[in-house]
């Protein structure tokens, strides 16, 4: 069994932070889920994901289809799934559809774009 930490807010809001508590855990068990919409607002949002790759055991790809209901983040999915595929992450994406589009249609759309990227 696997514990996976979410990148966040707070302590978790940045990839350093997320990175102590996985040091400082010490733990082989211990891993990240990789939120690919809760670093929007750091500086350089691609090379904080970037550093938790090497840890990331599941990533929630967040989409926005009819725009977001609390904030709308810009995503390149092109450059993620290369970002994706040079760590050699295999493992599953989650759709995190945070939208004001109608589910059937946000979900439909970000499966689209995911696979564009893919």
């Amino acid at each position: 069994m696997t514990l996976a930490l979410e990148n966040h807010w707070g302590l978790t809001g940045t990839a350093d932070g997320v990175l102590r508590i996985l040091r400082e855990t010490g733990s082989p068990w211990l891993r990240v889920v990789l939120d690919l919409g809760n670093f929007n607002f750091a500086a350089d949002q691609y090379a904080e994901m970037a550093k938790l790759l090497p840890h990331t055991a599941l990533v929630h790809a967040k989409t926005y289809t009819g725009g977001g209901l609390f904030y709308t983040a810009d995503l390149d999915y092109r450059r993620i799934g290369r970002m994706l595929k040079d760590a050699g992450y295999r493992g599953y994406v989650s759709i995190e559809f945070e939208g004001k589009a109608t589910p059937e249609e946000g979900l439909r759309e970000s499966v689209a774009l995911l696979r564009e990227g893919a």
